[in-house]
């Protein structure tokens, strides 16, 4: 794959195998079934049981489907995707050869079940599922072709496959409107999160990636405090869910390596402490910025931020990308999500393991700025 460059200006932009993007209120009521890849389909459902139990979402969508199309339902998708349920998951599917499609609905974890357990039954079987996803949160599972998922010991373990990105995204501000308001806000700075490291990472593309995360963080400044003021208007979920996926949708299969410090940190608190990835990009971003732009090829890129989260460029480009986490630090504060480790029970003695498996090392000068980072969290 080839790697984009800045300097000179080069790169390749490679698509997914997304073949279809509905938004607005009532899409999944309209569309849901013209977009099952033939008409004998038989879909399984994967959720989790706050929607299950508490919204009428997943009836809704069992109804569309009718009882020939409908295979069946998994509703016991909890945080992180822990690897028994994926594992009981995986057996129901795998029971019923004639299912063809998985339909996630949710956020993060029901979708990268839902890509988990495609993957599982092409190792088996050969094939893989179609899959058609009904988001919930920002937090842009839908976008990627890495699944993961928490093993028995509390740590993440990923797999990425092409084949894995959901054939079919349907954003339906009906079905997000039951989202807690506090958990739409913080998936909101995960998206910001993803847009803010496609900038710097090295095989972003300048187009189309670059390009819509400019527009995306833009559009996630702008409408995360209108939605704060009313977290009810649909037009405002609309603009949010499309700033998601410009947020990291536009990467398309140009992604190596890791997105970036930011979610290596993200990862290295989440599943093994119980927190959920919008809060840890709330905890980390914002300092992680400030520290990438310490480099200057970075610095630049960060600096083009400014002008689309409402500020003007000083020509200073490792200042203004300082002003950017600022900015972000600031945004956290002002949607009511600062919150530290502390808050969630994690002792000053995990600092060193925190920080050495957001950086993959035990000593040197990353490591020495990283974990200047992490105890800034408490």
């Amino acid at each position: 794959m080839t790697e984009a460059t800045t300097k000179p200006l080069s790169g390749l932009w490679k698509p997914t195998q997304l073949q279809q993007l509905w938004y607005g209120p009532h899409s999944v009521q309209r569309h849901l079934l013209e977009v099952l890849p033939s008409q004998s389909s038989k879909a399984f459902i994967i959720t989790g049981n706050s929607l299950a139990t508490k919204t009428p979402l997943i009836k809704q969508v069992e109804s569309l489907l009718g009882s020939h199309r409908h295979a069946g339902t998994f509703s016991k998708i909890t945080e992180h995707a822990p690897v028994a349920q994926l594992d009981e998951a995986t057996e129901l599917v795998g029971q019923d050869s004639k299912i063809d499609t998985v339909i996630s609905i949710g956020g993060g974890s029901p979708i990268d079940s839902a890509k988990a357990i495609s993957y599982r039954l092409h190792e088996k079987s050969g094939k893989w599922l179609y899959h058609i996803t009904i988001p919930t949160t920002l937090s842009a599972g839908e976008c990627t072709m890495i699944a993961g998922y928490t093993s028995s010991s509390g740590t993440k373990i990923g797999v990425v496959d092409t084949h894995l990105v959901p054939h079919v995204v349907m954003y339906d501000a009906t079905f997000a409107v039951y989202t807690p308001p506090m958990l739409w806000m913080s998936t909101g700075l995960r998206a910001l999160d993803h847009a803010m490291e496609t900038m710097y990472h090295p095989t972003a593309s300048e187009m189309p990636a670059r390009q819509m995360v400019l527009n995306a963080a833009s559009s996630l400044f702008i409408y995360l405090q209108k939605y704060k003021l009313d977290p009810k208007d649909e037009d405002t979920i609309t603009n949010l869910q499309l700033a998601a996926f410009a947020s990291l949708g536009f990467l398309g299969t140009n992604l190596e390596r890791g997105l970036g410090l930011s979610h290596s940190l993200g990862y290295a608190l989440g599943s093994p402490y119980g927190i959920p990835h919008g809060i840890t990009s709330c905890l980390t971003l914002g300092h992680v910025i400030k520290l990438k732009s310490e480099d200057a090829a970075n610095a630049a890129q960060i600096a083009r931020m400014l002008p689309f989260i409402g500020q003007s460029r000083s020509g200073d480009d490792h200042a203004d990308g300082v002003r950017v986490g600022e900015a972000i630090l600031q945004l956290v504060s002002n949607l009511g999500l600062q919150t530290s480790l502390k808050e969630y029970q994690v002792g000053e003695d995990q600092v060193p393991i925190i920080t050495t498996r957001g950086t993959g090392q035990k000593k040197g000068e990353l490591y020495d700025k990283v974990e200047k980072i992490v105890k800034l969290l408490y």
